[in-house]
């Protein structure tokens, strides 16, 4: 019987009965037998046409409830169709019907739950290929020149990786921003005028008993809290479905809260989003109210695809609207650098940011997220935008970047800053710079004030370590030209006494205060007496152990013998004061390490065309 019948004799049977009490009823009254039962005939004719009507409202329903059902089965399968990629067939789904009170499952057949696969998202991470510098003759290259480095993104991503339990691509490794993580106990400079300060110290080198290793270190000049000049900063925040995380947007909206708790109201924020299109969500806002400024970012929900190029021509107007005359004028760019639409080539947007840098407005960013993080072209727009790149792994890397290095990563002293040293053939036979392969600037380009080099902010250090050997050192990676004059006769040319004999290496610097087009040079000679220490400081010895950790995680051919455990070894002995902490994170990280890469060397030992000798592994065949 269909559904609806049955409910509908179900109600006639209910009343018939009801009708049947009442005449039993009006029996028992006699002297009103007659009047109750036309009543009793007036009320059944009554009700007929309530269960007339009945029967209609409960068809009404039923068709009613069939049309929804349709509607949401067709936006279902709308849904499947835009999610499923192009190559993969469709899926057929059982249909359960509900009618009424009941389910219709005429054609649901039972079946075995499918097995559900979870895929991992593909990395698309996207990291630079450089190559390690080489070793120099400096009979053939005297002169090194590279622009500084501040930035620091690399470290905290790699830590990221060995944290998250697997080693870095060698690509994502930049040993410059390894070292110049960790701050130095390097004199600072007295004023702005002249912004920064130049150190420089020896000590053989850990990994090469004929080498030495030499440290020029700069740290800049670092005002006091009250003292920085006010800002106007621009948030441009990315809020494409591509940042729909809890390490990537909710972090992001962690890490600025924790910045403009710093503010005061000579401060000024605005905060830019982009996704498919882009648009002003705070216009320069006070720095002192701080609850609008944090509702608007709690109002930020990620979707869409990612157009950065309209957002950045939008986050400069609004810098341009906030501008502060002898102030802070800063685009914060925070995404996880997957620009797939508007101006998608790298090329164009990095000459967009080289254009904007004219305007005294810099640009920094802070890298998020995992999977689809763009390293390379993060680290292209912070360089050619006059600011850094950094990446937030953690709040408490938020904290370190935009609290407690806020000055340094908001307020820049000095702006181009290139580095050249030359060279005594006559003391030094070769050199080799650790680091900073993709910052090497032409010979001639240390002069010319139109090449862009790197800035560097307020407290800021920056180490370059190079690895030299000795002319009197018996063993030495190249072999000396056989046409040239030899170290004896270039002693005797410069003279014994002459000054220039004494010196192992001159180390200018050239730098451009932050709204000046004219640079300004420092000359700074290193002696060859600084060799004979045999007490380094902890400055370098550290800065060697991190040097050490980068090179170890690319797999440099550089070091020999020299393994995890030594460097584990040299970081310990040199951590030295350690407020915060890092240094002996970093530690930690490098036992991580060491401990991911035995794994992976026993993998490969186990993969090896040999490896079905398992003695050597400590293994037992089961046959035997």
């Amino acid at each position: 019987m269909k559904p609806v019948i049955k409910k509908s004799a179900i109600a006639i049977s209910i009343v018939l009965a009801i009708s049947a009490c009442q005449n039993l009823e009006q029996e028992s009254k006699k002297d009103q037998a007659a009047k109750q039962q036309d009543n009793a005939g007036k009320t059944i004719k009554d009700m007929q046409p309530s269960l007339e009507e009945l029967i209609d409202e409960v068809r009404r329903q039923e068709q009613v409830q069939v049309g929804k059902n349709k509607k949401l089965e067709s936006e279902r399968r709308s849904q499947e169709k835009l999610a499923r990629p192009a190559n993969e067939p469709p899926q057929q789904a059982n249909v359960v019907v509900t009618s009424g009170s009941r389910i219709r499952s005429a054609d649901f057949e039972a079946k075995s739950m499918p097995i559900i696969v979870q895929r991992h998202q593909q990395n698309r991470e996207n990291y630079n290929k450089i190559e390690d510098n080489a070793v120099k003759l400096v009979d053939e290259s005297p002169v090194s020149t590279f622009s500084i480095d501040v930035d620091t993104a690399s470290y905290t991503n790699v830590r990221r990786m060995l944290n998250d339990g697997y080693l870095p691509p060698k690509e994502a490794v930049r040993l410059e921003e390894f070292v110049n993580y960790f701050d130095y106990k390097f004199p600072a400079a007295d004023n702005l005028e002249q912004p920064f300060s130049i150190s420089t110290s020896s000590m053989q080198a850990p990994w090469n008993q004929d080498a030495q290793l030499v440290q020029i270190g700069i740290k800049g000049y670092e005002p006091q809290e009250q003292s920085l000049p006010p800002s106007n900063l621009v948030f441009l925040i990315d809020v494409s479905g591509s940042m729909r995380s809890p390490d990537k947007l909710g972090l992001v909206k962690q890490s600025l809260k924790l910045l403009t708790k710093q503010l005061t109201p000579k401060d000024k924020v605005s905060l830019v989003v982009y996704a498919g299109a882009s648009g002003v969500i705070l216009e320069p806002t006070n720095g002192n109210n701080r609850l609008e400024i944090e509702q608007a970012l709690d109002r930020l929900q990620a979707g869409g695809s990612t157009n950065g190029a309209s957002g950045i021509e939008l986050a400069y107007q609004m810098a341009r609207k906030g501008f502060i005359e002898e102030g802070i004028n800063r685009v914060i760019l925070a995404t996880d650098g997957d620009f797939n639409v508007g101006m998608t080539n790298h090329d164009d947007l990095i000459e967009l940011i080289e254009q904007k840098r004219k305007s005294n407005i810099f640009f920094s960013s802070l890298g998020f997220g995992t999977g689809n993080y763009n390293d390379h072209l993060m680290e292209q727009l912070a360089n050619k935008g006059n600011g850094n790149a950094a990446y937030i792994d953690s709040l408490h890397e938020a904290k370190k970047v935009l609290v407690d290095e806020r000055a340094g990563t908001l307020m820049t002293i000095a702006k181009d800053v290139k580095i050249q040293v030359e060279f005594n053939p006559a003391v030094v036979s070769e050199y080799r710079l650790l680091g900073y392969e993709n910052r090497m600037l032409n010979r001639e380009d240390f002069n010319n004030d139109k090449v862009d080099a790197g800035e560097i902010g307020a407290g800021h250090t920056v180490t370059a370590l190079y690895e030299i050997v000795l002319t009197n050192s018996k063993v030495k990676r190249v072999d000396p030209l056989r046409y040239q004059n030899n170290n004896q006769d270039r002693i005797e040319k410069i003279g014994m006494n002459n000054r220039r004999a004494l010196e192992a290496a001159m180390v200018k610097i050239r730098y451009k205060l932050p709204e000046a087009n004219k640079s300004q040079l420092i000359n700074k000679p290193i002696y060859a007496n600084e060799f004979n220490h045999n007490s380094p400081d902890e400055n370098i010895q550290f800065a060697a152990s991190s040097a050490g950790f980068a090179q170890l995680l690319k797999g440099n051919k550089y070091l020999g013998d020299w393994n995890w455990q030594d460097a584990i070894d040299t970081a310990r002995i040199a951590k030295g004061d350690d407020k915060q902490g890092y240094r002996a994170e970093m530690i930690k990280l490098m036992e991580m390490a060491k401990l991911l890469s035995d794994s992976s060397e026993i993998g490969a030992e186990i993969n090896s065309d040999d490896s079905s000798d398992t003695s050597k592994l400590g293994l037992v065949s089961p046959n035997d």
